[in-house]
């Protein structure tokens, strides 16, 4: 999740293949695991149509330390 922020903590909206240019998986896996973390909504689309995602409100939150992993449901 955390390539979907920059720096500054501002969310950016990112393909499959701008994550995978960024992080050391192939395509693949980088598509299941966007896929299982918007099943958990820690990332949404930002636009279907084109494949582009960013982080959730719940993303960020967790991320932040502002929801444990025990408050979270399993999917």
């Amino acid at each position: 999740m955390w390539v979907l922020l920059n720096e500054g903590n501002r969310p950016l909206i990112a393909n499959p293949s701008t994550v995978e240019a960024n992080i050391d998986y192939k395509i693949s896996h980088v598509r299941r695991r966007l896929r299982a973390l918007q099943d958990g909504g820690f990332v949404e689309y930002y636009d279907e149509d084109r494949g582009l995602y960013r982080i959730s409100e719940q993303g960020r939150a967790y991320l932040a330390g502002e929801l444990a992993a025990d408050d979270l449901t399993e999917y």
